[in-house]
């Protein structure tokens, strides 16, 4: 059963775009959209640029607590919470023999609301996130595709758009003091400038797609995201239940195995792998079998420099890690709000110096290499968090604390030193 997505007819390019603002967002998903909330708020003219209509389909559902900060100062808190996307309260771990670890239950390490949060359809909560940059002030144009940034030296001072399509497509050249790239994946300054590099300890593929009346467990229990292993560990699935009765289900393994040539389609990748996947055959044993599968190949990167300028990489555009702990929208909404604060400044003190812009980038890094320490421990072949913790149960609260995204935590990286070689760094 594929998910629903519905299609825009709404033309966002009526009115010419001014001549000039103070910040261009490239980009109108999670990082761009809380970007220019968050500045536009502060006074300061926003563009928005989103080449996809919207609604828009998007992988990446599941909310980890810590989102709820960025959640609160956008003002998104009251909508979220009216909203059917089902009550998040844990993340379950399942064997590659199918045993079932104990739900995780966020509220009992932190009784604060935050620990609830939610499995979201990343097409009504992206259009939540850029319709609200759109109330607070930021002009959000769709069917914008950006041809070029335009650089005088190695400043960046405007960018090449075409808005709209066909024979009634117009193309602009705007300026601007500070380009935000937001583009996601796609990560368009970072490619045209050569400073992405894939992450050569994390090379992964993923076949993904939905069901429709796949088992849930009750009560509490049935908004979990839940993490299975498959036979050999050589892949896992992730499970999150949507509304509707929709579940989104992905697996994820080493790139080469996952898409080796003799595997055949995406269909056939994922029925092989839902084959050695004991802990999920029950889930969707009797669901709709799917028509739709997507795929995903080689995804962990950085890039190697993060602002110049009169430009800066926010998001997916300067970094994305590997799924499993669901980091992605939250790492999304921390760029663009810590971002939008240094741009503040930066015009502020009329100083647009790569140094001022990327002023959060140090501290974000390190909280990016703690999920990636994380992720890397996860597909270690014999290590296990649990036996881990029974040798070294001092360091509970460092993986709790990881778990839920509070990884600007002083110190919260500490317990890695207790992994030694299990999680090597990545730069």
């Amino acid at each position: 059963m594929d998910m629903p997505v519905p299609h825009s007819n709404v033309m966002d390019n009526l009115a010419a775009p001014a001549a000039s603002y103070d910040a261009v967002v490239i980009g109108g998903g999670p990082a761009g959209s809380s970007f220019a909330t968050l500045l536009a708020e502060q006074g300061h003219s926003v563009l928005v640029l989103e080449r996809s209509p919207f609604p828009r389909f998007h992988v990446g559902e599941s909310l980890i607590p810590e989102t709820y900060w960025a959640l609160q100062r956008l003002g998104l808190l009251e909508r979220l919470k009216d909203s059917e996307f089902p009550r998040k309260y844990s993340v379950q771990f399942v064997t590659d023999t199918g045993k079932e670890s104990a739900p995780f239950y966020f509220d009992e390490y932190n009784p604060h609301e935050s620990s609830v949060t939610w499995q979201v359809v990343r097409s009504e909560f992206d259009q939540l996130l850029v319709d609200n940059a759109r109330e607070k002030g930021a002009d959000v144009r769709i069917d914008a595709q950006v041809l070029d940034v335009i650089f005088d030296g190695d400043e960046a001072k405007g960018v090449k758009v075409r808005l709209g399509k066909g024979e009634t497509a117009t193309t602009h050249e705007i300026a601007a003091k500070v380009i935000v790239d937001a583009s996601g994946q796609t990560a368009f300054l970072a490619s045209r400038m050569k400073l992405k590099v894939a992450d050569p300890q994390l090379r992964k593929g993923t076949v993904w797609t939905y069901f429709k009346g796949a088992y849930r467990d009750p009560g509490k229990d049935e908004g979990a995201t839940i993490i299975l292993q498959t036979e050999g560990k050589k892949s896992w699935f992730w499970y999150i239940p949507l509304p509707n009765d929709v579940v989104s289900v992905g697996c994820t393994g080493d790139l080469e195995y996952m898409f080796n040539k003799d595997r055949g389609t995406p269909e056939e990748i994922f029925k092989q792998e839902l084959d050695r996947c004991i802990g999920l055959q029950r889930r969707v044993k009797d669901a709709v079998w799917p028509t739709e599968f997507h795929t995903t190949k080689d995804f962990s990167y950085r890039s190697t420099q993060g602002a110049g300028p009169g430009w800066v990489l926010i998001g997916d555009a300067y970094s994305f890690i590997d799924p499993v702990y669901s980091s992605g929208v939250f790492l999304a909404l921390h760029s663009g709000m810590v971002a939008a604060d240094a741009v503040h400044e930066a015009l502020t003190a009329n100083d647009l110096s790569a140094e001022r812009l990327g002023q959060w980038q140090p501290e974000y890094r390190k909280g990016v290499e703690n999920f990636r320490k994380l992720v890397l421990a996860f597909y270690t072949p014999g290590f296990r968090f649990g036996e881990f913790l029974k040798v070294h149960p001092q360091y509970q609260t460092n993986l709790v604390d990881i778990l839920i995204g509070n990884v600007f935590k002083p110190n919260v990286g500490e317990i890695f030193e207790a992994m030694g070689e299990v999680v090597p760094a990545g730069e």
